[in-house]
């Protein structure tokens, strides 16, 4: 749900490139030219999509911004205004570069950039992303040392068997196979249950968004595809976390 968020939230990134009120047909031209041959650039695009804006846009976007000053919307005229392109990059990264290539080019006024809200932006995302790695580092680390004393205890428990067991020949192998059968059932009964939780909770949490459109979490969601992705991958990482507690869990006796 993270993922989508942010990945809705850095395509909303646009720059804006205002021509001069004078600019002529020509030079638009020219601007809307670069865009078009950029935007068709293949993998080295930097432009994913642009909109140009005419004076009269302008004006309308004029009297909007501007629709508590009632005298100085009715003095200013479609003329008096520039037409403008707002760009949105392929990565908000790119932004920056797409401002290099179009600031000196004739009948360009200025360019906005949201430098400091994108810098913000990507910060913002990859701390988001690195916080719930490290989240899940800790609780696979956890699931590991609850399994390797499961599997001592277990071990420890059965110690008069296992030590008949290598009395008679039996390798460490033979020994070692049951216990990694129960770590494996262990794992994957608990990531059974973790898989459950992230079903219920995808139920309730994209409701909860359904019934807030238009705020800011709504970009916020997680497809049944994803889901079953996810369930498919910790299961996989809960049967291997098992089987390696259980190793780990049996080393030192088996050393011994």
């Amino acid at each position: 749900m993270v993922d989508h968020g942010t990945s809705k939230w850095k395509n909303g990134v646009e720059l804006e490139i205002f021509m001069q009120v004078k600019a002529s047909k020509s030079q638009i031209a020219n601007v809307r030219d670069a865009l078009e041959a950029d935007k068709k650039g293949g993998s080295k695009a930097e432009v994913k999509r642009y909109r140009f804006f005419t004076k009269q846009d302008a004006l309308k976007e004029f009297q909007k911004l501007f629709r508590s000053e009632p005298v100085l919307v009715e003095n200013t005229t479609a003329d008096a205004l520039p037409t403008s392109f707002r760009v949105v990059p392929v990565k908000p990264q790119l932004t920056e570069s797409i401002r290099k290539e179009f600031e000196n080019v004739p009948g360009v006024k200025g360019i906005n950039t949201p430098a400091k809200q994108v810098k913000t932006l990507l910060n913002v995302t990859r701390w988001i992303r690195w916080g719930f790695f490290l989240l899940a580092g800790v609780l696979l680390a956890s699931s590991l040392f609850l399994i390797v004393n499961t599997i001592r205890l277990a071990t420890f428990a059965r110690r008069r068997e296992i030590e008949v067991m290598k009395l008679v020949g039996a390798s460490n192998w033979f020994v070692r196979v049951p216990f990694m059968a129960e770590g494996l059932v262990q794992g994957a009964i608990g990531a059974g249950l973790a898989v459950g939780l992230i079903y219920g909770l995808k139920a309730l949490i994209t409701k909860l968004l359904e019934n807030q459109r238009g705020n800011l979490f709504s970009p916020f969601y997680a497809s049944s595809y994803d889901v079953f992705v996810i369930g498919i991958g910790v299961l996989v990482i809960g049967a291997v976390i098992g089987i390696a507690g259980s190793m780990i869990g049996l080393r030192r006796f088996l050393e011994a």
